[in-house]
């Protein structure tokens, strides 16, 4: 597997030049039409797509994505790189899609850096042109490590030795808010008991409109300040994996090497009134009212 994730708009140049690339937009599908990378593929079920980490739902989410990446030419030897507009405009949607291409276990897969925007401001050229890839078999070799199931996560309740770290945004961890989609999209509001805080948006520095990851250093002091450390065994989720994606990357150049996402994220854990929740306002977060 590839060791560079996050690719610049000279590096995406240069791939360009070989032609053995797949450029994924995860974008709706009106804004790829009005403009998106030369040769790209539109893939929104990579940003929209909720999971259900149950057996059946885990045999959904593959049997789906390996059937769409298959039907957009990954083969196994192209490089797969994913975008939408920037890093942080979009809830983490590529980076929701390099994940979900590492843990069906694609071999060369990453993420153009800076998003579209980047790309732009590089002088890229954009295409309204659609392009038909020749479809191909996708080489499915799961890495489970990756991946935290609903029953995982409620393990981890009595166990010490895992930690869980929500990152959506302060509404939703102050049980404000249901989700991103609304107050009252799922029918629970509050946070995965134990679980400490970070805001997907702290590991990323922006700049004119443009994001980009916190260095390593200032990466490992935030979360530090959570008591994480980079052998700790770490569950990251949000509502539906975006977020989470987001941060796992964060996170990962930073050093981490133990980190799952639960995909399934509060829309199910919410939906299972047997799963435990927190509700009302943690007493954590009284530092965090008054920013």
């Amino acid at each position: 597997m590839s060791g560079t994730v996050l690719f610049s708009p000279k590096q995406v140049q240069e791939l360009i030049s070989t032609g053995n690339v797949v450029f994924i937009d995860v974008r709706d599908s009106k804004d790829f039409e009005a403009g998106h990378l030369p040769g790209a593929v539109n893939m929104p079920d990579i940003f929209t797509y909720l999971a259900e980490t149950t057996e059946d739902g885990l045999k959904t989410l593959q049997e789906k994505f390996v059937a769409l990446f298959s039907e957009y030419g990954l083969d196994g030897k192209k490089t797969a790189i994913i975008y939408e507009d920037a890093l942080h405009t979009r809830y983490g949607g590529s980076c929701r899609g390099y994940w979900i291409l590492r843990y069906l276990g694609y071999p060369n897969v990453g993420i153009l850096d800076g998003g579209l925007m980047a790309w732009k401001q590089a002088g890229g050229d954009l295409t309204t042109e659609n392009t038909r890839p020749e479809h191909s078999v996708f080489p499915v070799a799961l890495q489970n490590s990756l991946m935290a199931t609903y029953q995982d996560v409620l393990h981890a309740l009595t166990d010490p030795t895992v930690r869980l770290l929500d990152n959506r945004d302060k509404v939703e961890w102050l049980a404000e808010s249901s989700s991103p989609y609304g107050v009252d999209f799922a029918p629970r509001k509050g946070r995965i008991p134990g679980a400490v805080w970070i805001e997907w948006y702290e590991f990323m520095k922006v700049s004119d409109g443009q994001a980009s990851f916190r260095p390593p250093e200032e990466t490992l002091t935030l979360a530090a300040s959570r008591g994480l450390k980079p052998d700790d065994d770490i569950i990251i989720y949000c509502f539906k994996g975006a977020r989470a994606a987001n941060t796992y990357v964060a996170l990962s150049q930073a050093g981490f090497k133990k980190l799952r996402i639960y995909m399934g994220s509060w829309n199910e854990w919410s939906r299972n009134p047997a799963l435990p929740i927190e509700d009302g306002t943690p007493k954590a977060a009284a530092p965090f009212l008054k920013q």
